[in-house]
C-alpha cells in the first residue's frame, strides 16, 4: 500500500484562525509542547507529533463549530497548564463514559477540549 492510499480520506491538516499569531503559538507550545515553523508574521504550521496544522490571521474565529478533541495522560495538569498560559476553561471538567473531559478557549478564542481515561 502506498502512502497516498494509506492516508486517503484521513483527514491530514487543520487551520485554526488567529487574532494574534504568535500569543497563539506560545500558547500551544507551553501547554502542549508542539513544535512550530514560521511563514511570515500572520502565518505558523504546527506538529503535533501526530497531525500537522496551522494558525491564520486570515479568517475568523467562530464558536461553535467542530470540537477538536485532544488526549491527555493527566488531565488536571493539562487544565493547569491551560489556565497558566492564559487559556480560559469554557466548560469544567465532566465524566463521560470513557473517563473525563474539559473544554477550554486558546488567545484567539478558538475553542478546543481535553479528554482522559483517568
Amino acid at each position: 500500500m502506498t502512502v497516498d492510499q494509506a492516508n486517503n480520506g484521513r483527514i491530514d491538516y487543520i487551520e485554526f484562525p488567529a487574532t494574534d499569531v504568535a500569543k497563539t503559538k506560545a500558547f500551544y507550545e507551553r501547554v502542549f509542547g508542539w513544535k512550530f515553523t514560521d511563514y511570515g508574521p500572520d502565518y505558523t504550521s504546527f506538529e503535533d507529533g501526530r497531525i500537522a496544522g496551522g494558525f491564520t490571521k486570515e479568517g475568523k474565529v467562530v464558536r461553535g463549530g467542530p470540537l477538536v478533541v485532544l488526549y491527555a495522560s493527566d488531565l488536571a495538569a493539562t487544565e493547569k497548564r491551560v489556565r497558566d498560559a492564559g487559556g480560559t476553561i469554557t466548560k469544567d471538567a465532566f465524566p463521560f463514559p470513557g473517563g473525563r473531559w474539559f473544554h477550554f478557549a486558546d488567545p484567539s478564542g478558538n475553542e478546543l477540549a481535553v479528554w482522559s481515561e483517568k
